[in-house]
């Protein structure tokens, strides 16, 4: 499995403009085909910070997803929004245990 995990910053007087966006995003993401999860999660301390933790199945599922047309609208949609700072991790992962 490969799990995505990082930050991408915005301005946070855009939150409201993005968060519709990033629904529709997040939406036609765990719609795919070996999406397990994705998500996005506003920092509690840090406006405009966006945490983003995806988590696929192979690295078909996840090259199907770098093509998919809803990823074109939201990198689209980065210099309206004043996306310019990414960090994003890919790691390789095994299965799951209980803590």
């Amino acid at each position: 499995m490969l799990l995505i995990v990082g930050t991408v910053r915005l301005p946070a007087h855009n939150m409201e403009a993005a968060r519709p966006i990033m629904k529709r995003m997040s939406d036609a993401s765990r719609a795919e085909d070996g999406c397990v999860e994705y998500g996005y999660a506003e920092d509690v301390l840090e406006p405009g910070l966006i945490h983003v933790k995806e988590l696929w199945i192979d690295q078909n599922a996840l090259d199907r997803h770098f093509a998919a047309a809803h990823l074109a609208e939201w990198r689209a949609a980065w210099p309206s929004l004043g996306i310019g700072d990414r960090n994003l991790r890919i790691y390789d992962v095994g299965e799951p245990r209980s803590t």
